[in-house]
């Protein structure tokens, strides 16, 4: 009685604060409906105890619900959040939270290997299966806007290496490789030579057959390496969506390598995911919680601030900074679009609790972005100090 008389109350308050396209479905056969309209979401509680994840909703707690198999929740991935932002919303709570996990984080070489490894070691024919051809995991670049995710991924790279004012013969060190993308094109098309690192296994073993198939071995290295082991001299240094594995604590000591790592007159781009809280705490509504539990264990959020500080406290001075939040929230809708139409196939490359937890990530990024609760900023650099007669006048070089 006692949890009808929660639920009752729980149902009458949501309903005279906002309609939702949302169904209810409850372990008795019973179902509520929040809106005159066809429900979009479907939530089915089996059991009275999984209750509490409705009555005290956050993206957290129904996102770990939904993972865990708590609670059974059908729609479209970016329905289902936009529908548990406005559970959450109307329990009142979008407090940006200090995350607990972060108080307790060590970014050692082997914690930060076994991290990269859990989030990009599911297998390699998993992200083929949502990703573009060139298996591009980071924010792509719409020129016009009207680009296919193909299309403005490799716009996305090309950006990249006319920003870095990217020459023939130039040694080129790109930090946390991936598939090995961008360091392909810049020796195909920049006549580059090129180092690539990262700490995923899967991602060095195929990025290396991909230069072997396009014959670039003589310029092209793929190296398994934790960036803190580098040494040399490089004329042009990328970070393409891999400080956010850093640690905030280690910024200013990473960008402290990469300008030890930078020859004189070189540039450096760095390309990531930064908090639009100042505090750089959790986004709101449990959002950032849920992403440290199941996708990005070890990552954390700096706000811009941060960043450019840090950069100035490593050595570097920063030279152009550009906000790609718009083309991030772009990107991460088209992969949810491909990964809801692919749902199936995908099913069988992974089990059905990480194939729950990419299903509400993307879109929960998607989202994000498009809220302006996390943002993409690329920010180019140099030196500090260094002759300002090597500098360009004006950033007319990007765009020629």
């Amino acid at each position: 009685m006692f949890t009808e008389m929660k639920l009752s109350a729980w149902s009458s308050g949501l309903r005279s604060q906002l309609s939702l396209p949302l169904r209810v479905e409850l372990w008795n056969g019973e179902h509520l409906d929040f809106s005159s309209d066809p429900p979009r979401v479907t939530i089915r509680v089996p059991h009275p105890s999984s209750l509490r994840y409705l009555l005290s909703p956050t993206l957290y707690s129904l996102g770990r619900a939904y993972v865990e198999g708590a609670l059974e929740i059908r729609g479209r991935a970016a329905d289902m959040i936009h529908i548990g932002s406005a559970l959450a919303a109307a329990r009142g709570d979008a407090r940006r939270r200090p995350n607990p996990l972060r108080l307790f984080s060590k970014h050692t070489r082997a914690r930060d290997a076994e991290a990269i490894r859990y989030h990009y070691d599911v297998s390699n024919d998993f992200y083929a299966a949502w990703l573009d051809p060139n298996l591009v995991y980071s924010c792509a670049y719409f020129e016009d806007g009207d680009e296919d995710l193909a299309g403005a991924q490799v716009k996305k790279i090309d950006h990249i290496l006319r920003k870095i004012d990217l020459r023939p013969g130039q040694r080129l060190l790109d930090i946390g490789c991936g598939w090995g993308a961008l360091a392909i094109r810049a020796a195909e098309r920049f006549g580059a030579r090129c180092v690539g690192i990262t700490l995923s296994e899967n991602q060095a073993q195929l990025a290396r057959e991909r230069v072997a198939r396009a014959g670039l071995e003589g310029l092209v290295e793929i190296r398994l390496q934790d960036y803190r082991d580098l040494d040399g001299e490089f004329d042009r240094i990328t970070s393409v969506g891999m400080f956010e594995h850093v640690g905030l604590q280690h910024l200013a000591a990473y960008f402290g390598k990469i300008a030890a790592l930078l020859a004189p007159g070189g540039v450096v781009m760095n390309h990531g995911i930064t908090t639009t809280d100042v505090a750089a705490r959790a986004t709101p509504y449990g959002g950032g919680e849920f992403i440290d539990q199941y996708v990005f264990p070890q990552g954390e959020l700096a706000h811009l601030s941060t960043v450019i500080k840090a950069m100035q406290q490593g050595g570097l001075e920063v030279r152009d900074v550009e906000n790609l939040r718009r083309h991030y929230a772009r990107t991460c809708t088209l992969w949810t679009e491909n990964f809801e139409n692919r749902l199936d196939d995908i099913g069988r490359l992974t089990d059905p609790k990480r194939l729950r937890i990419w299903h509400v990530y993307l879109a929960g990024c998607a989202y994000a972005f498009a809220h302006d609760w996390i943002s993409l900023y690329q920010i180019v650099g140099g030196k500090a100090g260094e002759d300002p007669a090597q500098m360009p006048w004006s950033r007319k070089y990007m765009y020629s």
